[in-house]
């Protein structure tokens, strides 16, 4: 399947953008630690970024987002929080919250927590009681550097797009070196990347990973 990467700056690119109905966005944002913003103007660019995902996507498209919660000054910096609130500017409601265990249950870990969010909004689109799925992926899957998305938990959102969202084509905007994409591409999608560095955009085009299990 098609893949094209685009080596520019994220949100600019999304500015110019307006998808059409089959288009998905499943994505991570970028940590404080990768953005030359202070720590308050990062958190309001984190959920206006959010806000700009949600409002280019179709009224009936889907916006997946994976995110793990930071601890800074000793206090927890919580991103589904950050991420809900820029969904509900643009109108969009939640269709699930789900943690994906990045360590085993029970597991005392230090620095960074043992679980990851992922989300999921729309503006139209609905999530029936019978269509729920588990709210607990125990098991990140591989990743293929270190803030990457796991390759289980892209497993779960692209199967959720495509299957409840009939998403033809995804779109990661900060795509690094291309989990996502590749995943979308095993599914049968086309994929579009966008990645400011050049040298992860080159690896994000040819970049494959094995299925899960």
């Amino acid at each position: 399947m098609k893949r094209t990467i685009h080596c520019t700056d994220g949100v600019a690119w999304l500015e110019r953008q307006r998808f059409d109905e089959g288009v998905a966005v499943i994505t991570s944002l970028p940590d404080v630690s990768e953005l030359t913003l202070g720590f308050e103007a990062w958190r309001e660019w984190f959920s206006e970024t959010t806000r700009l995902v949600c409002e280019r996507l179709h009224p009936r498209g889907v916006a997946v987002f994976f995110q793990t919660d930071i601890k800074r000054d000793g206090r927890w910096v919580d991103k589904a929080y950050l991420v809900q609130r820029g969904a509900e500017r643009a109108g969009s409601s939640q269709l699930f919250h789900k943690v994906v265990c990045r360590a085993p249950v029970g597991m005392t870990t230090f620095g960074r927590p043992a679980y990851a969010h992922l989300l999921a909004f729309s503006r139209d689109l609905r999530v029936e009681p019978g269509e729920s799925t588990a709210d607990v992926l125990p098991r990140l899957g591989e990743m293929p550097w270190a803030r990457a998305m796991g390759v289980e938990a892209c497993e779960a959102a692209v199967t959720f797009v495509k299957e409840r969202a009939q998403a033809k084509v995804v779109v990661d905007p900060f795509c690094g070196l291309g989990t996502v994409l590749a995943v979308a591409n095993r599914h049968g999608l086309e994929a579009i990347g966008v990645e400011l560095s050049r040298k992860r955009a080159e690896k994000a085009q040819t970049l494959e990973v094995r299925p899960s299990g």
